[in-house]
């Protein structure tokens, strides 16, 4: 009985310690992060009013996007892509080590590119700058312990999420979760909880807005509701997938032009001018949180417009433009959900709101961040019948992500036999992907696919 107790004084101690620690540190994480965060997100909304006050701002994208790959070239190749991807990949092949130079330039080049009407997101570079603070603080402070490098870091990334977004749950479950698929990091969830929430407390002293939405149900049957929500859960699943492949598409496409990065930015800019040009509106490029705020207060938009501002999005990010994926994505989810609700005759808000969290979920393999998004966004009622459509969705969508550097540690069904702990961006490859079990006709089909 003595060494028992003995024994519990002792691991109460350890824990209690180690949780001291990290809570001292995961508060440094937050304030720092958040308020860089909060003064890069304060410079993009003084620069965007200022710089949509002329009507023609987007004719700068051609120039803007060449200056982004520019500066992203020749300072920081790590600052590249959509932020988040670069994190996850530096978790897992550089135990966390970021260059600092990815700061200044991920913000810089992120901000001439949202202002000039790139159709990008703003939480991509905001967790890549957490991470990359948590990095220089990690050497700084000699943190040599491979794990709890990856720890800090990941407590930025929450930091960095949750100060775009105002949900800090929601932004600490999703850096613990985005980094696997199948796998949640449990050990970072207390310093990445209080990293959130300090973040969010020092973007609201600096006046930082956030989305904040009040959907109102119509009363419908539990069943009916049910039914509805796998069957759209299956649409944004399909649609996630789409987006996937548009997007690893357009970036092989870019990459397969024979000209200097930056230059690939000009043609970029200038197939995005020719997008609003063609469809006479500025609704496609920027950040478009006017049309996510309008699908989820319940107004019809266009049918089309997800499809649309998946092109804008693949070609901003595949041409070299800088900013984050995550917001582009509410923006497809909640037009598609939009379009639903117009198709079904249903509450449009309702299914705005489900698509935007459904999509992400689908999109980056994270369906519990997905949940608590919904429920700090839009209530607990909301969630609850959004989350059959969240988890159907991430089903659906396979073996797939926007983010190619997650590893895949466990399958997503038990008739699919792919490799394990590799990156999804491998499974993705047709060679990696076997059926367990095939009926006749499932493997006739597979066989005829597999030859095309």
């Amino acid at each position: 009985m003595k060494n028992k107790i003995k024994m519990d004084f002792v691991e109460q101690t350890v824990l209690l310690s180690s949780g001291i620690k990290w809570i001292t540190i995961a508060i440094f994480a937050g304030l720092v992060v958040g308020s860089v965060t909060g003064v890069f997100l304060k410079l993009l909304h003084l620069g965007e009013s200022h710089m949509t006050k002329w009507n023609y701002y987007y004719l700068f994208m051609p120039i803007t996007f060449f200056l982004s790959s520019l500066l992203v070239v020749k300072l920081a190749p790590d600052a590249e892509g959509h932020g988040t991807e670069k994190v996850i990949e530096a978790v897992h092949q550089k135990q966390g080590k970021i260059d600092i130079k990815v700061i200044p330039v991920k913000l810089l080049a992120t901000l001439i590119t949202l202002i000039s009407g790139g159709s990008a997101g703003k939480e991509g570079p905001c967790a890549q700058i957490g991470a990359g603070i948590a990095s220089f603080f990690s050497d700084l402070f000699k943190i040599k312990d491979p794990l709890d490098r990856k720890r800090f870091v990941i407590c930025g990334i929450s930091a960095g999420f949750a100060g775009v977004f105002g949900t800090p749950i929601a932004g600490a479950v999703f850096a613990a979760e985005v980094l696997y698929v199948g796998r949640f990091s449990y050990i970072v969830l207390l310093p990445s909880l209080i990293a959130s929430y300090v973040s969010c407390l020092v973007n609201e002293a600096l006046e930082v807005s956030h989305l904040s939405y009040m959907i109102q149900l119509n009363p419908m049957s539990n069943i009916k509701m049910f039914l509805n929500m796998l069957l759209f859960g299956a649409f944004m699943g399909s649609l996630a997938m789409l987006f996937i492949r548009i997007l690893n598409f357009t970036e092989e496409s870019m990459a397969k032009i024979n000209l200097y990065k930056p230059y690939k930015g000009i043609i970029g800019g200038l197939i995005l001018v020719i997008i609003v040009y063609l469809t006479d509106t500025k609704d496609y490029i920027g950040l478009g949180t006017d049309v996510i705020n309008k699908s989820v207060s319940g107004q019809s938009v266009g049918g089309l417009d997800f499809l649309l501002k998946m092109f804008t999005t693949s070609v901003t990010l595949g041409s070299g433009g800088s900013g984050g994926i995550l917001t582009p994505i509410f923006y497809i989810g909640a037009t598609a959900g939009n379009a639903w609700g117009q198709m079904m005759h249903g509450n449009i808000a309702f299914f705005s709101a489900v698509g935007m969290v459904a999509f992400l979920a689908a999109c980056a393999n994270t369906p519990i961040a997905g949940i608590l998004i919904a429920m700090e966004l839009f209530g607990v009622e909301v969630a609850s019948y959004a989350s059959i459509a969240i988890v159907v969705g991430y089903l659906m969508v396979g073996h797939k992500s926007v983010y190619p550097s997650q590893i895949l540690v466990i399958h997503k069904s038990p008739s699919m036999d792919t490799e394990l702990n590799c990156e999804i961006g491998q499974v993705q490859e047709e060679a990696h992907i076997k059926i367990k079990n095939k009926s006749k006709l499932l493997e006739k089909l597979y066989d005829h696919n597999k030859n095309i």
